[in-house]
């Protein structure tokens, strides 16, 4: 079984494509007998598959909360090497540059100044 990391926005095409959704894990998967071909976009490294044969697992990665939610959102930027985007770092701040993930910090820090005041 293969386990999939499909972004809310897409699930209805992984659907589509024979991708299943298991409520129990929080996954998507391929289920026995569907072509993974079309769907190897969304294939999550590092899930080994489960014995039973039932999907399980939480997603390989930063999670947050003890459920092991991933988080994604619209100003989300995979940070590989795993830095701290509250801290200065010169191999991911173009990266969060181009995401506008600095810009909205920026307006949130401004709103929140306005309140202390």
């Amino acid at each position: 079984m293969i386990m999939l990391k499909v972004p809310y926005a897409e699930k209805d095409e992984a659907k589509g494509l024979g991708a299943r959704w298991n409520k129990d894990s929080k996954l998507w998967y391929v289920p026995d007998g569907v072509d993974a071909a079309p769907l190897q976009r969304w294939v999550l490294k590092g899930v080994p598959p489960p014995a039973s044969g039932k999907p399980s697992g939480a997603p390989a990665g930063r999670v947050d909360s003890y459920v092991g939610k991933q988080v994604v959102g619209a100003r989300y930027a995979a940070l590989e090497h795993g830095c701290n985007p509250f801290e200065a770092c010169v191999e991911c701040g173009p990266k969060l540059a181009a995401s506008g993930w600095a810009d909205a910090r920026a307006e949130v820090l401004r709103i929140v100044a306005g309140l202390k005041t």
